[in-house]
């Protein structure tokens, strides 16, 4: 568990020490609990900040399954090459500069495997967005333009073991038999963790579970 309690803490004196919407990204491998620990930090920093703080995953910019079918790359659907990191740069821009405008945010149907359009509605009255995802950190373009529209980064780090057995039950849960599961997280997830990682060092609080 994370201490959700000393995590506000922390976050409500960065919000409130800055004027205007504050960008907080949640980064890490896939299986860490960055959504988890984002919706937690979002209902508790809508208490202690009385104002609203949403949650705006990188999920929703999935590429849908046929153009990933199309292009060859529905095999490593979660790879950064299989969002619209492009889109995502995009709506992160438009957060941090029309402040008077309302953002629609695309969410992901995690059972369905695929994203729903204009999901979340980011209006004027937004004082924190939580932007979370695992590529929040990569340096490659357009990946590399994220960081700088964010306000702070915090990065879950996991163990090693610990993550590859969250992320085989998690396969099992959403429909593959166990082996496919195990080929999968070898194949594809603990591929794009190891990628993750080696951008941990541009996190400004790195929280680490044991």
């Amino acid at each position: 568990m994370h201490d959700v309690q000393g995590l506000t803490a922390r976050l409500l004196a960065a919000v409130e020490a800055q004027p205007g919407r504050f960008l907080l990204g949640i980064a890490g491998p896939p299986g860490a609990g960055k959504s988890t620990l984002a919706h937690a930090l979002a209902t508790s920093m809508r208490d202690a900040l009385g104002s609203i703080a949403l949650v705006a995953p990188l999920d929703g910019f999935h590429l849908s399954n046929e153009t990933l079918a199309s292009r060859g790359l529905l095999s490593i659907k979660g790879a950064p090459q299989t969002f619209d990191a492009s889109g995502f740069v995009a709506h992160l821009r438009q957060l941090r500069r029309d402040l008077g405008a309302t953002v629609l945010w695309p969410g992901f149907d995690r059972s369905a495997e695929r994203t729903v359009p204009d999901a979340i509605s980011i209006d004027a009255s937004a004082r924190l967005v939580i932007a979370e995802g695992n590529y929040l950190l990569l340096e490659q373009p357009p990946w590399r333009d994220v960081r700088e529209l964010l306000d702070q980064v915090w990065y879950l780090d996991v163990p090693a073991d610990i993550l590859r057995r969250r992320l085989i039950e998690r396969a099992i849960a959403y429909g593959r038999s166990e082996d496919d599961a195990v080929r999968h997280v070898d194949e594809s997830d603990l591929r794009n963790a190891a990628l993750v990682s080696h951008a941990k060092h541009r996190a400004d609080l790195t929280i680490c579970q044991e």
